[in-house]
C-alpha cells in the first residue's frame, strides 16, 4: 500500500545549517499494516510522514501509494489517498463550524461539488450513529461548535473525519501527545478500533515506547534519518521496553537519548 524507495531529504543543503533529515530510507507497508514509528528527537519520524503527505519535496527517491507514484504530486493532490491526524487538536477541523458540518465536509471528500442541502436528515442519522461509536456523548452535541469541545473530543472527531472515506493510508503524527494520559489512552483505543474495523493501512509516529509496543502489528525505530529497527509478528508481541532499548543500542551503537520517550 505504501512504498518509500531510497528517499533522501536534506534541509539547508550546502550551508552551515545543513541537516540530513532522511538518508536513503526505504520502507514498504502492506495493505492492512498498522506501523508504529519511534525514535529520539531529530530521528526523522515526523519528516517521513511529511514526505509521504507531500509537505516537502524529496531530494532523491520515490514514494508510491497503492501502485501510484505520487513523488511529484503536490500535497493537495495526494490528499485523496491520505487521511491525517496532527499533534495539535486544533488542526484538522474548523473551529467555528458545528460538529455535523465538519463531518459533512469529510463525508463529501472527493465528490463533485454542486448546489444542494449540505446536511440531510439521512446524513444527520448517519453522523449520530458514528459519533455514538466514540462513546464520548458527542451524538448529543452535533450542533456544538468544534472550538467548544475538549482536545480529546476534537481528536476523536478528527480521527472519524480522517477515516470516514477509508483512505489508502492513515498518517498519525503524535496525535495524542498534547492530551492528558487518560484522554490519550481513550483516543488510542478509538484509533485502534477504527483502523481494525476499516482494515486501514496506518503509520503512527509516537514518542511513547509503551504505546509503540502495545499498538499495531509492526514497530519501526528511526535514528539519524535512517530506519534501524523493524520489528513485527511474534517478536513485536513479546517485546518489552527494556528489550527495545537494548536492540536500539546494538543497532545504533549508542544509548537511546530521548527523555520524553523514556519518561512516557
Amino acid at each position: 500500500m505504501l512504498e518509500i524507495k531510497n528517499v533522501t531529504k536534506i534541509f539547508n543543503g550546502g550551508t552551515v545549517n545543513e541537516k540530513v533529515a532522511l538518508s536513503d530510507v526505504s520502507l514498504t507497508l502492506e495493505d492492512g499494516d498498522f506501523v508504529t514509528v519511534i525514535g529520539g528527537n531529530g530521528a526523522g519520524k515526523s519528516t517521513i510522514l511529511n514526505m509521504v503527505a507531500g509537505v516537502y519535496p524529496v531530494d532523491a527517491g520515490n514514494i508510491v501509494i497503492d501502485g501510484v507514484d505520487v513523488t511529484r504530486l503536490p500535497e493537495h493532490k495526494r490528499a485523496k489517498y491520505i487521511g491525517r491526524v496532527f499533534q495539535d487538536p486544533m488542526m484538522g477541523t474548523a473551529a467555528d463550524m458545528w460538529v455535523e458540518e465538519n463531518l459533512a465536509i469529510a463525508d463529501r471528500r472527493g465528490k463533485r461539488r454542486g448546489f444542494s442541502w449540505a446536511i440531510t436528515k439521512k446524513d444527520k442519522a448517519k453522523y449520530k450513529e458514528l459519533l455514538k461509536q466514540l462513546d464520548l456523548g458527542l451524538e448529543t452535541r452535533m450542533t456544538s461548535k468544534m472550538g467548544l469541545l475538549s482536545g480529546g473530543q476534537r481528536q476523536a472527531i478528527t480521527l472519524l473525519m480522517a477515516t470516514l472515506k477509508r483512505p489508502k493510508l492513515l498518517l498519525l503524527d503524535e496525535h495524542t501527545a498534547a492530551l492528558d494520559p487518560k484522554t490519550a489512552a481513550k483516543v488510542l483505543e478509538i484509533t485502534d478500533r477504527l483502523v481494525k474495523e476499516n482494515s486501514l493501512t496506518a503509520l503512527m509516529v509516537t514518542h511513547n515506547m509503551k504505546d509503540a509496543i502495545a499498538y499495531g502489528n509492526r514497530l519501526i525505530m528511526m535514528n539519524a534519518g535512517k530506519v534501524i529497527l523493524d520489528v513485527k509478528g511474534e517478536e513485536k508481541k513479546n517485546l518489552t521496553i527494556e528489550a527495545l532499548l537494548e536492540m536500539f543500542t546494538k543497532a545504533s551503537g549508542a544509548e537511546f537519548a530521548s527523555d520524553r520517550a523514556l519518561l512516557s
